[in-house]
């Protein structure tokens, strides 16, 4: 077995499926087994590391919440800053917000004005890459906060949502990086 096909089945291994969550119909991937194990967390956590380094990131942008989990700790592997992107209203002080369509109304993400600037290459983390909303938002708000887009690394994409090519055009060739594809 090659070091991917290792780590791919490590991670599907703790990635438990709950039925009709949030609502009937949807099946929910619960990362929580992953993160409960340490080895499992560590090769997810270098894994997305290696994606960073590859990708010439100076910080590393986390989506709450669970952006946040897995986000923190790839930064502090690649000797990187973290910057959590928060829901509107969360964060204390002059912050750059960028709103997007749900399927249902919209939402609302924000940052620090001065957590990112111009010579920033930002890689964005987080666990799973859906219909692609949040993540296209914050790609919006890293170039409107003056830096670059370095790329998007996920756990695990949905592939059937279609994320990918809703994020492509706003990537700008930058990579997006899905360690899991289901």
């Amino acid at each position: 077995m090659t070091e991917t096909t290792d780590l791919t089945e490590l991670l599907l291994s703790r990635i438990r499926d709950v039925a009709d969550y949030p609502e009937p119909g949807v099946v929910f991937k619960d990362i929580t087994p992953l993160l409960a194990d340490p080895a499992a967390f560590a090769a997810l956590t270098d894994a997305l590391a290696e994606v960073a380094g590859h990708t010439g990131a100076t910080k590393v942008v986390g989506l709450e919440a669970r952006g946040f989990i897995l986000g923190a700790p790839v930064a502090l592997r690649a000797g990187l800053g973290f910057i959590p992107v928060r829901k509107a209203g969360k964060l204390p002080g002059a912050t750059l917000s960028q709103s997007y369509d749900l399927e249902y109304g919209s939402a609302e993400i924000e940052v620090h004005a001065e957590d990112l600037s111009a010579g920033d290459r930002v890689l964005v983390v987080d666990d799973v890459l859906a219909t692609g909303g949040t993540a296209e938002a914050s790609l919006e708000l890293i170039r409107r906060a003056g830096a670059e887009v370095a790329g998007l690394a996920v756990l695990m994409e949905l592939g059937f949502l279609g994320g990918r090519a809703r994020l492509e055009p706003h990537l700008a060739g930058a990579p997006l990086k899905a360690l899991l594809t289901v």
